[in-house]
């Protein structure tokens, strides 16, 4: 017999075997004896309350062998001479959709602007530690995007667009731990995402697939309101009916290469602020309401999200025992964006505090039509560049200083390796960002008891939350209106939010071609 349980216990409980073993005998009422298996379905944490605990459902196997379910491998097919889609972008919208097509039996040509991920590395290198901008290669552009240095955050509310299991299989089965099935917020880790992208594009090779890097596409080639293929930057010339655009939030040349070519786009809201960085140390106790979490908790993560004079105001992207990183995509601009270890082991966190924007503040840059946003986005990302004299240094202020517009005398290392540099960050995002962000951090401090201290140091801008332009899409056919064979995708497109979301579009996209 198989018993289907819920239970809530403490974190040492949940760690260890044979403390579960006597709970889960007491709580069905069975000698430990006949108890075969217990198989851990779904586990969280529950730190409501002044004790934290650990709810766990489970699958109890009383007088019942327990045969673990064979792996569902998904039939891919040798496509190595099927019709080809392009897919321009190899993030996880691209990268999925490329499984997708080859389960359909298409032919993928991924074309990738970037290095692949071990080259990659080398950029980010000198991004981090002399201050070299690549255009082509950063922690947004090169294999697997910006998804690889995301932190492998998989957390998603977009469980009705599609099978988010199949994803979490996709990633297991390409060296992912079995955890991420289970955990209610799983998490993969910066370092261990690099060799999953690898394994994924050597799975696309196998079938037949096919991977291009260094290859930026600078034209998209249209006949009869059709696509016809691309154009890439050394001139070659790629034909295909069919093409999936899984560029990313931060390819701007395609948002204005679309916008030259007159193909409908449209101007997207999207959120602007600050990182935020605090010792790992406090937030646990905030958090687990404790002196010191012990050795059977996580490092905590938070998530806060209050409504200030009729806009959002809410973390993203909030890494535990996680570090900052520089992730400007072109020189004379300064971006920022937080990453973690699997282990989550760093002595500090971040996240980004961000405030709802709207289209209609956008209305200073209105001669640019549906690329307002972006040119509002790139204006604070060239402030904050300006601010620190052309360098990749990251405008920053100490928390309460910030709240109280004050320049802070001195800034405490951070994590964020370039450097930073004393600014008042009132001086670089808007006035009504300013006023809701330090609003903001006054209401976290009461619900979050010690949140707002002077130890904190916040980091400006967060401005990559998501895409600042929506590429349109027949709700069906997920084709754009007005070009036969072009598939808008992704983060990029405006249709994703996140490693998971994106992924899941790339397989719709794919399964439209």
């Amino acid at each position: 017999m198989i018993t289907n349980i819920q239970l809530q216990v403490l974190p040492e409980v949940a760690a260890n075997a044979e403390l579960l073993l006597k709970v889960v005998s007491e709580k069905t009422n069975t000698k430990k004896i006949n108890i075969k298996h217990i198989e851990i379905i779904k586990r969280s944490i529950d730190a409501r309350q002044k004790i934290t605990k650990i709810n766990l459902r489970l699958d109890v196997y009383i007088d019942e062998k327990f045969i673990k379910k064979e792996e569902d491998i998904p039939n891919y097919k040798d496509v190595s001479k099927a019709d080809e889609v392009i897919i321009i972008g190899s993030g996880p919208a691209g990268l999925f959709a490329a499984l997708q097509l080859i389960e359909e039996g298409k032919k993928p040509i991924i074309l990738e602007r970037g290095k692949d991920v071990q080259s990659r590395r080398l950029d980010l290198a000198k991004l981090t530690k002399e201050h070299i901008v690549n255009e082509d290669s950063n922690y947004c552009f090169g294999e697997g995007g910006a998804g690889t240095y995301s932190d492998g955050k998989l957390y998603t509310r977009s469980k009705k667009r599609g099978d988010v299991n199949k994803i979490l299989d996709v990633l297991v089965q390409h060296g992912a731990t079995e955890d991420i099935r289970i955990e209610a917020h799983p998490h993969i880790g910066t370092n261990k995402l690099p060799k999953i992208i690898k394994s994924i594009r050597e799975t696309i090779i196998e079938y037949g697939g096919k991977v291009m890097f260094n290859s930026r596409v600078i034209d998209i080639n249209i006949k009869n309101n059709a696509v016809t293929g691309v154009e890439l930057q050394d001139g070659t010339i790629i034909e295909a009916p069919k093409i999936i655009l899984a560029t990313g939030h931060s390819a701007r040349d395609i948002f204005e290469l679309l916008h030259k070519k007159e193909i409908e786009i449209e101007a997207k809201a999207f959120a602007l602020g600050i990182r935020v960085e605090h010792t790992q140390e406090l937030i646990d106790k905030i958090q687990y309401k404790c002196e010191s979490r012990g050795e059977y908790l996580p490092p905590a993560p938070y998530s806060i999200v209050k409504q200030i004079n009729g806009r959002g105001v809410y973390s993203f992207c909030m890494c535990p025992g996680g570090i900052i990183a520089p992730c400007a995509t072109s020189p004379g601009e300064v971006v920022t964006n937080g990453w973690s270890p699997s282990r989550r082991d760093y002595e500090t966190s971040n996240s980004g505090i961000v405030v709802e924007l709207k289209v209609e503040d956008f209305v200073k840059y209105a001669d640019k039509g549906p690329l307002a946003g972006m040119y509002y986005q790139k204006e604070i990302e060239q402030a904050s560049c300006k601010l620190a004299g052309g360098t990749q240094k990251v405008p920053a202020q100490r928390l309460v200083d910030f709240t109280n517009n004050k320049q802070s005398s001195n800034i405490p290392d951070t994590s964020y390796f370039p450097g930073t540099t004393s600014s008042k960050i009132s001086d670089i995002l808007p006035d009504f960002v300013n006023t809701n962000l330090q609003e903001g951090f006054r209401q976290f401090g009461k619900q979050m008891n010690g949140y707002l201290t002077n130890e904190a140091v916040v980091h400006v801008p967060e401005s990559r939350s998501s895409s600042p332009v929506r590429i349109p899409r027949d709700r069906e056919t997920y084709q754009h209106p007005q070009i036969k064979g072009l598939f808008p995708c992704g983060e990029g497109a405006g249709y994703a939010g996140g490693i998971i979301s994106a992924a899941i579009d790339g397989i719709k996209c794919a399964e439209k071609c």
